[in-house]
């Protein structure tokens, strides 16, 4: 084929010894108006600063710099009209000033490019050519002290049109001036406008996938960021940080675990928690079901250390029960360890199954001398003088309770299914310590709560907010912890507890408390309101196709959301399955993504095409891409440019193209 453009040749103009590239051009749909998304080149959302800006004044009732971006930038710039100066240059002074100012934009991001992947952040920003061209006439020797970027210094000194078409923008409602002469980009700026469908849109990314019924997934907090990825039937898988899994497992303990292929069968390998001092002592803890005597099913605690040769493989022979408690029911096994601030370990029980708590007077629940229906607190540091493979600490709650069992933290749960110690706001440490907690419930309504010392959760008299054995909920001795939220099954009819997000990567997410429905598949979201204490539903929802459009993002998963994760820089995760048995290969591991991170300019998508290079009625084939293929290309071979330090004859770009 023969592809014609314009009076040139032939992109195909022969078949002599050519590469052929795959190169993203930009193909634009129908021409719409711009939809404006204000950004910064921090990809946060631009703010009226505090201060007044001395510098970049048009920019100090709604832009991206507080006073002190401006004081730097004004300090670069005096420093440039000083060399300027020096040099006996024309100082360009407004122009240089115009530019540098963009930094301030509230569409820097825009400007500077830094949304697209492809391509890295523009030195400066994006010029609209009538603009740029005056600016190549009189201020072109300023350029040096903008940018050390050679191949855009040597395109100013060859000619206006090759400069102008490398700093142009391919969305010519963001390059400057037009960003500013655009009604729809500023006629709302400062605004904020509630999403038309009422919620906070979320992308994910998919990290892993193939597992059977992965029910946790935790870091070592040792720096390595490798994550563990628990299996129901008791395999424990290693993940690099680059996404790779390690072909032998950290941990098989599927010879002990008692489980069966049966759907939606709740025993299994459940729980496990990392000392916080195991990058030291290689000691972690592990929570399973057992079967003795083919009869009696019990729930184990055990430590367990990491081989003294290969930190991604667990000691098989280093397990060291801690404790056993009898389950006289298949289901509501709990399942969760975690450590919290204060260095003891919690485990969390299950009340033992069947329906409404039935053990019992009052149930296994409200009965503080049995060990299920709780959260425990223990000092897995130290054995008791009684023969204990652990201590009580000494302000656990009960302790001087005679009825009462003194492991005991905190009592009244029905099936807390995973709880999570938030780690705090990264700047105020606002929240640190907190641990929050999804309690499933009976038969109306689904809750969750954050454990307090002696604090009574409330089942099996309380389901949620309302009652549930009247008798009991009328007792005005019960004085229970209601639960920061709960919902009804209308809406789920499983929780699955999350994290508070304090990560960086999802700015949007600061702070709210995510969490999931198992049955409905539902992502939920609670905000705090740190006035009064209370937490309100933030809506969230799966990002549309536009939204969700960037290369690696997806907006679907899996409907049964078993358990959520953090790693260790904070960045949240939710593990799901097609298909609940502990003997099906259909879970997968979902990371969220802001969308707002990785927004593509509306109207303006990505496809990829071949090009054939080879010489073009004397122009080097570098020459018709630069014509053809925009700026993606042009900053791919900056890049490269920059990394080979070759020289900038252009008959050497093709060795350049070829070579990449």
């Amino acid at each position: 084929q023969t592809q014609q453009y314009g009076g040139g040749g032939s992109i195909w103009h022969s078949l002599l010894p050519a590469v052929i590239l795959i190169v993203p051009v930009m193909l634009l749909a129908s021409v719409k108006p711009a939809s404006a998304h204000p950004q910064c080149l921090d990809f946060k959302p631009p703010f009226k600063p505090p201060w007044h800006l001395e510098f970049c004044n048009q920019y100090e009732q709604f832009g991206c710099c507080d006073q002190g971006t401006d004081n730097m930038i004004a300090e670069r710039y005096w420093d440039i009209i000083e060399q300027l100066e020096a040099a006996g240059h024309e100082l360009c002074t407004d122009m240089l000033k115009e530019i540098m100012c963009q930094e301030c934009s509230p569409y820097a991001a825009h400007l500077y490019d830094a949304e697209d992947p492809y391509t890295p952040v523009r030195e400066i920003p994006g010029l609209c050519f009538d603009y740029c061209s005056e600016f190549h006439s009189k201020c072109r020797h300023v350029l040096k002290y903008l940018t050390v970027n050679q191949l855009l210094l040597y395109a100013a000194e060859r000619d206006v049109t090759t400069f102008c078409s490398m700093v142009d923008l391919p969305d010519q409602d963001y390059c400057y001036p037009n960003v500013l002469k655009s009604s729809d980009l500023n006629s709302n700026l400062g605004q904020v406008v509630e999403d038309p469908r009422g919620c906070l849109q979320l992308c994910l990314t998919e990290v892993a996938n193939n597992l059977r019924n992965p029910v946790l997934m935790l870091h070592s907090g040792d720096d390595t960021h490798r994550m563990f990825i628990a299996e129901q039937m008791g395999f424990v898988w290693v993940y690099l940080r680059d996404g790779s899994r390690l072909e032998q497992p950290f941990l098989d303990m599927s010879g002990e675990v008692m489980t069966t292929p049966w759907l939606g069968d709740e025993r299994g390998f459940l729980g496990m928690a990392f000392h916080p001092k195991y990058r030291d002592n290689g000691r972690f803890f592990i929570y399973y079901s057992i079967q003795v005597s083919s009869e009696l099913e019990k729930i184990r605690i055990s430590e367990m250390k990491v081989s003294a040769y290969d930190m991604n493989v667990a000691d098989p022979y280093s397990e060291r029960f801690i404790l056993e408690i009898v389950e006289p029911a298949a289901n509501h096994n709990g399942g969760q360890l975690l450590f919290g601030v204060d260095g003891y370990l919690y485990i969390f029980t299950g009340d033992g199954g069947k329906a409404g708590d039935p053990f019992g007077k009052y149930g296994n629940a409200q009965n503080k001398s049995a060990l299920l229906g709780k959260v425990l607190r223990i000092d897995v540091d130290g054995s008791d003088p009684s023969g204990m493979p652990y201590r009580i600490p000494p302000d656990n709650p009960f302790l001087g309770d005679p009825g009462a069992r003194p492991e005991v933290f905190a009592y009244g749960v029905r099936n807390m299914w995973r709880c999570s110690v938030d780690r705090g706001d990264p700047v105020s440490s606002y929240g640190r310590g907190r641990i929050f907690c999804g309690d499933v419930g009976q038969n109306r309504y689904e809750e969750i709560d954050i454990i307090i010392k002696g604090g009574n959760y409330g089942w099996r008299a309380k389901e949620g907010f309302e009652c549930y054995d009247m008798k009991l909920c009328q007792n005005s001795s019960l004085n229970d912890i209601l639960p920061i939220f709960a919902y009804s099954h209308h809406v789920g009819k499983s929780v699955t507890g999350g994290y508070v997000y304090r990560g960086c990567e999802s700015p949007n997410l600061n702070g709210l408390y995510i969490f999931g429905d198992f049955m409905s598949g539902r992502i939920m979201a609670l905000e705090e309101d740190r006035t009064t204490g209370n937490w309100k539903e933030r809506s969230m929802c799966m990002g549309d196709t536009e939204t969700c459009s960037f290369p690696g993002l997806i907006n679907h998963h899996h409907k049964f959301i078993i358990s959520f994760a953090e790693d260790e820089a904070g960045e949240l995760y939710f593990l799901a399955t097609s298909y609940p048995s502990a003997m099906s290969a259909f879970g997968t591991v979902f990371k969220f993504m802001d969308p707002s991170r990785y927004s593509v300019r509306p109207g303006v998508y990505y496809i990829y095409t071949l090009w054939t290079c080879s010489v073009l009625n004397g122009n080097t084939c570098w020459e018709q891409l630069f014509k053809k293929t925009g700026m993606f290309f042009k900053q791919a071979l900056i890049q490269v440019m920059e990394k080979k330090k070759k020289s900038l004859e252009p008959n050497n770009y093709e060795l350049y193209i070829k070579e990449q």
